[in-house]
């Protein structure tokens, strides 16, 4: 799973994100990118090509309702207000999914505030 920094890093051409990127699509597995973290990306299609090849290659999943309660209880539980980096732990957490992001100090204490065990596996962009 992506966060915000992890699909900017590939937008800004970041190598190591891109081998990542490729080595996961290589290996067959499915990379999702929830669909606030696209919003929280995306600012003009013009300029961001590679953000669009991207985010081809993933699948986007949207966030309903139930997410969205779940993604909001958890800042309440973390004392935090990124209901985007929320959402990102709440889908992993949901999926099983290993977290790249820029930020793994916000996203070890979200899934710290869960009572998930084990809790999310975060790499570093």
């Amino acid at each position: 799973m992506y966060d915000a920094g992890a699909l900017i890093a590939m937008d800004d051409d970041v190598r190591r994100m891109w081998a990542v990127h490729h080595l996961a699509l290589d290996d067959g597995r499915r990379i999702l990118v929830p669909a606030p973290v696209v919003a929280q990306a995306w600012r003009d299609s013009r300029r961001q090509v590679r953000l669009g090849r991207v985010l081809q290659s993933c699948d986007v999943i949207p966030i309903g309702v139930e997410t969205a309660k779940a993604a909001g209880a958890l800042c309440g539980k973390a004392g935090t207000s990124d209901v985007v980096d929320a959402v990102v732990v709440t889908v992993a957490l949901t999926h099983g999914a290993v977290v790249f992001t820029s930020d793994p100090d916000d996203i070890g204490h979200l899934s710290a505030s869960t009572d998930a065990k084990p809790g999310v596996v975060i790499r570093r962009v």
